[in-house]
């Protein structure tokens, strides 16, 4: 899919995926895009056993390479990694000042009256039930996600849906389309606020599609597009 959408400025418990190497978008002297899988960890977790994660397994071939932002381990999808200091902080900018263009795809439950929308609802930590966020109008942080759906399921009862976070929550588009009476497949995390079933087995039916933003050196416009494997 190409980005010409409007301008807009994420869990299961499961093993991490086998290390079958390293799915590398593009890479220059600046930067690596790199296609996260599902069940993998962006950063590492607290414990011997949540070592395991893409910056690690990225800079085991490029020790220079720092993360500039990350994805939900039960969310698959294009990842920024940059290489060096200068470029990390450089790219920083960017996502902190909604400089950078992204666009997700997820299946969610049921089909939503409108084609297309804007959520915009308050986000905070869910603390007696931590990692989960919720709504919070009281205590949250401003949060939008627009929306559009793709196509129905009228079988499975299903509806996938283009999103475009204009800020970057915790668990803001699990948590907006849970919201909104549409959770995303696959999210165990939330299935139970929902009422509905995880299904057991089944990743988060959410990925990280396409990204765009200005090359850090150079400042020519970069683009890149990884469709969802569900």
């Amino acid at each position: 899919m190409s980005l010409t959408h409007p301008p807009a400025l994420a869990a299961l418990t499961c093993p991490a995926p086998g290390d079958d190497g390293l799915a590398i978008v593009y890479f220059d002297a600046s930067l690596l895009v790199v296609n996260k899988p599902a069940g993998l960890l962006s950063v590492p977790g607290r414990g011997e056993d949540k070592q395991d994660c893409l910056a690690g397994r990225v800079q085991a071939a490029y020790p220079e390479a720092l993360v500039v932002h990350r994805l939900d381990m039960a969310t698959s999808g294009l990842l920024v990694l940059a290489r060096g200091k200068t470029m990390q902080r450089r790219l920083s900018t960017q996502f902190a000042n909604r400089q950078v263009d992204k666009r997700y795809v997820a299946v969610v439950r049921g089909l939503p009256a409108l084609l297309s929308g804007e959520i915009d609802l308050p986000l905070a930590a869910d603390w007696p039930n931590r990692p989960r966020q919720k709504v919070d109008p009281l205590a949250g942080k401003p949060s939008r996600t627009r929306y559009q759906v793709l196509s129905h399921d009228p079988l499975a009862h299903t509806t996938r849906v283009a999103l475009w976070p204009e800020t970057g929550r915790t668990h803001q588009l699990r948590v907006h389309l849970l919201a909104i009476g549409h959770p995303i497949v696959g999210d165990g995390l939330y299935a139970q606020a929902a009422g509905a079933a995880s299904g057991a087995g089944q990743r988060l039916l959410l990925h990280a599609e396409s990204l765009a933003f200005a090359h850090p050196e150079t400042a020519r416009p970069l683009a890149f597009c990884c469709p969802p494997p569900f």
